[in-house]
């Protein structure tokens, strides 16, 4: 079963780094060990790293179908999606456990996981 794991940052570490998106040097050997581990276990389907939040854009469609645009998000949360990995593995067990191995999980972060709806054709 396919799962994603979304991985959320603290935003409190944005803010202690001038809100740049960046690795912090301490951790960037575990982001690479995490995503050669996913990949030598052989169930990464797909992932991601998500660009700078400065640079999201959001839609909103109203009542009557006009579209509104606005840079942001900028909703008061304390967690900013930072990327995402979709994995392939037997049930949700075995997805929380490499969901806990995560990077992502630590220093104030976390990492959702959701199981990915499969429709027929």
């Amino acid at each position: 079963m396919k799962y994603m794991l979304l991985i959320n940052s603290a935003a409190a570490a944005e803010a202690a780094t001038g809100g740049k998106e960046e690795v912090c040097a301490d951790s960037y050997g575990d982001w690479v060990a995490y995503d050669k581990s996913v990949k030598d276990a052989g169930i990464l389907v797909d992932a991601h790293s998500l660009a700078d939040l400065t640079t999201a854009t959001t839609v909103r469609i109203g009542p009557a179908g006009e579209r509104t645009i606005t840079d942001g998000p900028f909703a008061e949360t304390r967690e900013i999606l930072g990327g995402y990995y979709v994995i392939d593995v037997p049930d949700l067990d075995v997805a929380l456990d490499w969901a806990a191995r995560c990077p992502g999980a630590r220093r104030g972060g976390s990492v959702v996981v959701r199981p990915v709806a499969e429709f027929e054709d």
